[in-house]
Formats: structure tokens, sequence, C-alpha cells
């Protein structure tokens, strides 16, 4: 990183003023009898409507399309635990995205707590305020028991990103791959390296689209999960195979699928030549993948390879899923996002990287052509599109699952953010 580029992102946050976010006014508020609507006397109107009945506050408030973006600060990007305050600049920019790619008002909320019953019993507190719930960098495990905790606790929908948006988007990329390399997701053998909050919800994911979990061989610090282990946490645990493979090695031999979520530089391209043939190589570790695609093109000519990076072909984004996740999920009012969201969300932008690309991308990327394939495996988060495509899918499967609480909006598909 040039210091050209630190000292733009330090502009970036401090010009024209501090911060990514501000609080607009949606009702005028200029003469006496608007403020007099606004505030006293005209507001007892609205308290009471929502007193008489709750669900009121969807209609009179600014509930139904506000999501609240939360974290303890113990898992920022790749940087750590930098604590809450340090947080605020990352909470903010998931606020932004969440405006920008969907029309949903956010805001950030950074919690100092001593424990995670403490943050637990801090955001369900608050919960009440929102029309759902965005987690953000909560260090593994704590992570799950505190989701886990809040789902059962809220009724509105309460979503970890880092856990599931990044498992949207990688099913995504697994499905449009694993059909251009000619396989079959329920025979393919996948090496996990890293077992945190991303590995396992991508892997939780994957075997629900249809990966068979004794095909999973995670590995962590201390090599493959396996069932002769007497070490794992609960979470870990789910996914011990019996197997007589012990080290990543091991694991990587013979896979169909690398799915890297660890460290920089983890993995050679001697390695990757012991894959089988056609293989599939997501390594999602940021800024530094786990192994350079020009490593992976130098070892396989055969290989399909994705990143989180933008700078390569086939980003692991999640703004091409939380924004549309939380659109869908909010206007059936969902009182959860449950599994079949998520995998419904998946399909949506698998199907859309095999339609034609619009030119609105085709500018943005500075290209001419751009085609489902090798390169071109999800689609790009500035495709207009995904709006549309990706909340209706959301929103269709919670109604069919009983999840939502309203019917599909008459203004669905989402055409653009004015039709909010």
């Amino acid at each position: 990183m040039s210091d050209n580029f630190k000292q733009d992102a330090l502009d970036y946050h401090e010009f024209p003023k501090p911060g990514k976010i501000s609080v607009e006014l949606t009702t005028p508020a200029e003469t006496s009898r608007d403020l007099s609507l606004a505030y006293s006397p005209g507001v007892a109107e609205p308290v009471k409507e929502i007193a008489a009945d709750p669900e009121n506050a969807y209609k009179y408030t600014a509930k139904g399309n506000l999501v609240a973006v939360i974290t303890d600060g113990t898992a920022i990007l790749g940087l750590g635990n930098l604590g809450p305050l340090a947080s605020k600049p990352v909470m903010e920019g998931k606020s932004l995205l969440f405006k920008r790619f969907a029309g949903v008002d956010s805001i950030d909320i950074e919690v100092e707590s001593e424990s995670p019953q403490a943050f637990i019993d801090t955001v369900r507190r608050i919960a009440i305020t929102f029309g759902g719930i965005n987690l953000e960098d909560i260090k593994a495990p704590e992570c799950f028991e505190i989701e886990r905790t809040l789902k059962e606790q809220c009724n509105i929908p309460v979503f970890h990103d880092d856990q599931h948006g990044t498992a949207i988007v990688t099913v995504a990329g697994a499905l449009n791959a694993l059909e251009i390399q000619g396989k079959k997701i329920e025979e393919v053998k996948m090496a996990v390296l890293g077992a945190g909050a991303a590995a396992i919800s991508c892997s939780k994911l994957l075997i629900l689209a249809g990966m068979k979990p004794e095909n999973i061989f995670m590995c962590d610090r201390k090599g493959v999960i396996h069932s002769g282990r007497d070490d794992l946490n609960q979470y870990k645990a789910m996914f011990a195979v019996d197997t007589d493979k012990r080290t990543f090695e091991d694991a990587l031999d013979g896979a169909d699928i690398f799915l890297g979520l660890s460290g920089p530089d983890m993995v050679t391209g001697e390695q990757i030549k012991t894959m089988a043939p056609n293989p599939i190589i997501f390594a999602c570790a940021n800024p530094v993948p786990e192994i350079m695609p020009e490593v992976v093109a130098a070892a396989r000519d055969d290989a399909i390879m994705a990143t989180g990076r933008s700078d390569f072909p086939n980003q692991v984004n999640n703004v091409l899923g939380f924004p549309f996740i939380f659109r869908g999920a909010l206007d059936v009012r969902a009182t959860a996002i449950n599994e079949e969201m998520k995998l419904a969300a998946a399909k949506a932008l698998a199907n859309l990287a095999k339609e034609p690309v619009t030119q609105e991308v085709l500018d943005a990327y500075g290209v001419d052509t751009m085609v489902f394939g090798k390169d071109y495996i999800i689609p790009k988060a500035t495709d207009s599109r995904l709006l549309g495509v990706v909340s209706t899918a959301v929103a269709q499967a919670a109604i069919d699952t009983g999840a939502a609480e309203g019917p599909l909006p008459s203004n669905y598909p989402l055409q653009s953010i004015s039709d909010i």
C-alpha cells in the first residue's frame, strides 16, 4: 500500500467532514405546523397507535428500513482485536454500503462489553429500535453463540455477515465453478484451510447446497479436524471426519476444491499440483490471499481461481450479498434470515453470472466484453440487477418458509434504488 493511498484513505474519512454517514430528514420541518406535527403535540398520535398495536411501528416510524451494524471490535478486518472504537470506520463503511447498494438506512453501534453475555444483553435491549441487526467483526468462537442467542431472543433478522455473507458469495461462485469444471457437488472433495467463523459457515452452506460432510477436510493450526481429536470445540467438532488424513497436505492431495479462509501465503504452487484435475481454488484471505493467482497459473492451467480482491477476477465480495439480503428480508418483514433464504441468495447470484453482462458493468471495469466462464463466475458489485434479483429471491424464500410476516411488495422486483 503506497503512502499516497494511505493519505487518500485518511483524507476520504476526514473531509469534507469526519465520517461517512449522516442523518437526513424525510419529512418537511420548515413551518410551525410542520414542527407541531413532527413533535409535540402531533407526535402523540402515532405513539398511541403503536402502544395499541406494536406492528404500527412499521407504519409510522423508520423501523422497517433501519438496520444496526453492531460490533465489539474483537476481530476487525484482518487487524485483530483493536477494540470497539477502532472499529467505527469499518461499521460506518458497512452502513454506507447498505445505503449505496440497497437503500437501507443503517446506523453503526460499537459496544464496550466485558463478556459475550454482556454484548448479547446490550444488543437484545436495543433490538426493538431496528428492523434488522447486522453483526460484524466479532471473533470466533464467541460469534457463534452471540448470533445463536440473539436469533432466539429477537424477532427481527440477526445476521453475522462475516460468516454468512462470505458463505453466500462463496457458494454462488462454487456452484458456477463446478458447472464449468464439469463436476457434481455431491461427488467433490474439499480441503479447507482455516476453521473460524467464515470457514465453518461456508462449509455448512455448501452442505446445504449438496456437498457431503464426509468430503470436507477442514484444517486448523493442528492439522485436519478428524474424529480422533479430543481438543475440538463444539463448532469444529461438527466437521470432524473419520479419516487417516492428518496434515493440510494430506487434505489437499486429490481435492477438487481448496477453500482458504486463513492467512497470507499459506499455500504453495507445489501443493496445488497435488489437487485433482480441473481444481477450484478460493483463496479468500485479505489483503494477501493464501496463494496468489499468478502462482496458481504457473502451477495449474486447468484451475479456476477466486480471491477476496478486486484487482483479480472472481472477487468473493460480501457486498454482493448483505445489502440485498436485508433488503428482501425487510420488505417482507421477515423475523429471521434462515438457511433457505441464504441458499436462495447464493443461487440467485450464481444464475445472474450466467446472464449477459450489461454495458454499465463493462464500462465500470473498462472492458469490451465479459462472459460466464473461468474468469467470470461471480457477478460484479456494480451490476444494478443485483438489487432486484437477490432481494426478490430472499423475499420469496422468506415467504415460502414461513419467515415472512408480510407479502411480496407490489413494486417487486426492484429495478433501482428509486423504487424503494
